[in-house]
């Protein structure tokens, strides 16, 4: 009977590793939640202090402090690590609320984040400052990227769109009203159109009019026509529609000028215009020309775009502009359009240069994280902005198809712009499937 149960028991042992081991493979979130919380929870308890002062990120009490500790106290004078105001577990990580003692700053933290995460074993330490002399330390217990699950609460809110998840579990939001103007780019295959089906998926439950460019014949934004308020499928109509965009933008300032205000979000919600999104896809085939003819277009193109993004986010004209590549060498205007463009969001590149273009006079440390993006990861991508913070994002996969349908949904939402009217896409009509023919083929005879 000893035997047996001895042998029930090992039974038992190995196929709850086994199940573990299983779940740390297929439902990491699981894992985590049974083992790896409870395990790094203790040991960052354990290892706290003994870690900061490795890392260098302890100081010198005050004298004060020193005094009432060495002639009070009786103990030794150590130094002082961030004080921990609060440890909560997640889903995902570890979030740890700290308080700097005088003479850090979070940049310290940042420089040792790699440091903390191997000595607490975890996968990443993002650190965030929530406010003047605190932090928050994001720990990720596994990489949340390798299957994206974007956070439940995750939903489209005024002018703030959740398009993809980031390193730390959280939802990468892209805001218009905090960072109007954008530039996404990524070699072929990147995943840079997946971000932009999310985008667009989210931007079509919102009350705003969506406008797009595509110089590849429409082959992509054409299908959400149902939702476009406008859609330029050629250079010369990409003028045009840029012209009106303009004078749009011009007679938005009127209405300001008129109401003693500066921002268009200052005008009673009766009288304030709708905002509008523009989606520019490879941006390229708008700078690029083959004659001397195609110069003017050219340049009223670019002047187009120019004013766009330095002027109209004031009256709720946004830009989000995508592309392989941007740089000077597309010629006059190219480097002071991307000077505006404030956000980035660089996918796999092919050369470092093209890494550069996106990240390097926003967040040159971003620069080398964006070029060991692996191309079996698609949909991955750096995710930075003018303030010089950075982090690694992915795009959860969405087809097509799924955001074709949330268009049709929301094709009420459609607003009322005239100027746009002339560049209204057609939506074509769904016709049903022919069944089979009813026909019978004629009976072949031989003329002879």
């Amino acid at each position: 009977m000893t035997d047996l149960s001895m042998v029930l028991e090992t039974t038992g042992a190995l196929a709850g590793a086994g199940g573990l081991g299983y779940a740390k493979v297929r439902a990491p979130r699981l894992y985590w939640s049974l083992v790896g919380l409870p395990v790094t929870w203790g040991r960052f308890t354990l290892s706290y202090r003994s870690t900061m002062d490795v890392c260098g990120l302890t100081v010198q009490p005050s004298r004060l402090r020193a005094f009432i500790t060495r002639n009070v106290a009786r103990r030794e004078v150590l130094p002082v690590p961030p004080k921990v105001r609060r440890v909560c577990g997640t889903s995902t990580g570890l979030r740890v609320t700290l308080r700097l003692p005088a003479g850090l700053e979070p940049g310290d933290l940042m420089a040792a984040s790699e440091r903390l995460r191997h000595a607490w074993g975890v996968h990443s330490v993002t650190v965030v400052e929530t406010k003047p002399g605190y932090v928050q330390l994001r720990m990720t217990g596994y990489d949340v990227l390798r299957r994206v699950k974007m956070p439940r609460g995750a939903r489209p809110d005024g002018l703030a769109v959740p398009v993809a998840l980031r390193e730390d579990g959280t939802a990468f939001v892209r805001d218009y009203r905090k960072v109007p103007m954008a530039l996404t780019l990524g070699a072929n295959n990147s995943g840079k159109s997946v971000y932009q089906r999310n985008l667009i998926k989210g931007l079509a439950r919102l009350p705003v009019a969506l406008v797009g460019i595509d110089c590849k014949r429409g082959v992509e934004q054409s299908a959400y026509a149902s939702r476009l308020s406008a859609l330029a499928t050629t250079p010369d109509d990409s003028a045009s529609l840029l012209d009106v965009l303009v004078a749009e933008m011009e007679s938005r300032f009127d209405l300001l000028s008129e109401h003693g205000v500066s921002d268009m979000w200052d005008l009673p919600e009766d009288l304030r215009p709708v905002p509008v999104v523009l989606l520019v896809d490879e941006v390229a085939e708008l700078f690029l020309i083959s004659s001397r003819k195609d110069e003017e277009r050219r340049e009223r193109i670019v002047t187009a775009l120019i004013r766009l993004a330095q002027m109209a986010r004031a009256v709720g004209i946004y830009l989000e502009v995508c592309g392989q590549r941007f740089g000077s060498e597309l010629g006059k205007g190219a480097t002071m359009l991307r000077a505006q463009l404030t956000g980035r969001v660089v996918h796999r590149v092919n050369d470092k240069q093209t890494a550069e273009m996106g990240l390097a006079d926003v967040a040159p440390d971003a620069v080398t994280a964006a070029g060991l993006i692996p191309a079996e990861r698609p949909g991955t991508a750096v995710a930075a902005d003018s303030s010089g913070g950075w982090a690694k994002i992915r795009t959860p996969h969405t087809s097509r198809d799924e955001a074709m349908a949330v268009c049709r949904e929301f094709a009420h939402l459609l607003p009322e712009l005239p100027a746009l009217d002339p560049y209204r896409p057609h939506v074509p009509t769904e016709t049903p499937a022919a069944g089979p023919s009813l026909l019978k083929p004629l009976p072949v005879t031989d003329p002879g």
